[in-house]
């Protein structure tokens, strides 16, 4: 399901941590240029990192890895130490994605449920991930399971018939289990790919209302005949509060892998970091802008390289 990057995903990549580069590039340019590899180089590069939200367990554990590398005699210069971050960077979000694509359909339609608190911009995810599965050629079908509030249901249809999609909802305060159910059973019948079910925007300490989740992935789970995954979408101006949203779901719902929304609006670009590190969770898709359209999938590699690149005038 995740494709290879293209050279539009890594421009769109590039722009999502423009404000992130901002942050640092000028920092890390001057540090290439510094004459002599002495410790206030690694103690610029730890600072640089915490800065950009990496999170000081994960800083840590990235500039020992690199000066483990300098310790066996492979870096001579501030330009080899940068060289090597870069690698330990890669190899840190390489090492949560596993040995398969979270989002490979073992079993058609593929039903991914959102999951995220309120204001992180999960609905506005929705669309994107549904435009970009539409541009492939797939068929998806939406479900409006987050029935507490009759906006967000209003808000999903809005974006159905946006993208010309079928929405499944019922009637607010109605079951979400009931219509996760509908939905993937309309789904079946239509020969969807894939099934997108929104969910209630809950706040993580609410126990009975990640019950309510935990119950919808029962529902489905009982019918069969599908590949489920459940997807979580933080909001990467957060910040490092971000992860303690992001423990709290995958405890609870055994999250797959992260929707990172609102990455082109901050200089924090570096909690990408710190969720591979403290959650072992990959993330699939960023946010890089306000449009439908404005979605790539998440790249390792293409993310650390962008993070680098010098900035257009």
């Amino acid at each position: 399901m995740l494709r290879l990057l293209g050279r539009s995903d890594r421009r769109q990549t590039e722009q999502a941590v423009r404000k992130t580069r901002q942050g640092w590039l000028s920092r890390v340019t001057t540090l290439i240029q510094s004459p002599r590899l002495d410790d206030s180089v690694w103690d610029d590069l730890e600072e640089l990192l915490v800065t950009a939200d990496v999170g000081l367990a994960t800083t840590e554990r990235l500039i020992d890895a690199a000066r483990e590398r300098q310790r066996e005699g492979n870096l001579t210069s501030p330009a080899d130490v940068v060289s090597a971050l870069k690698d330990e960077m890669v190899n840190l979000l390489l090492s949560s994605q596993g040995d398969k694509s979270p989002l490979a359909i073992e079993t058609p339609p593929l039903v991914l449920l959102m999951a995220g608190v309120n204001g992180v911009g999960k609905t506005t995810s929705i669309a994107k991930l549904t435009r970009l599965f539409r541009d492939e050629g797939r068929r998806v079908v939406l479900g409006a399971a987050d029935t507490f509030r009759a906006a967000a249901i209003d808000q999903l249809q809005i974006w159905g018939q946006r993208l010309d999609v079928e929405v499944v909802s019922h009637q607010p305060g109605g079951d979400p289990g009931a219509v996760a159910f509908d939905t993937l059973q309309a789904a079946k019948s239509r020969g969807a790919d894939v099934v997108i079910i929104d969910t209630a925007g809950r706040l993580h300490n609410k126990r009975n209302l990640m019950e309510e989740m935990r119950k919808i992935r029962r529902v489905l789970s009982r019918q069969g005949g599908h590949t489920q995954r459940a997807v979580l979408t933080l909001d990467a101006t957060t910040g490092q509060n971000g992860l303690i949203q992001a423990r709290a779901f995958t405890e609870a719902l055994e999250c797959d892998g992260v929707f990172l929304a609102k990455l082109d609006g901050t200089a924090k670009g570096g909690i990408v970091f710190a969720i591979a590190a403290d959650l072992c969770l990959p993330v699939l898709y960023i946010g890089t802008g306000e449009g439908p359209s404005d979605i790539t999938p998440f790249g390792a590699r293409d993310f650390v390289e962008a993070l680098f690149e010098p900035l257009e005038v």
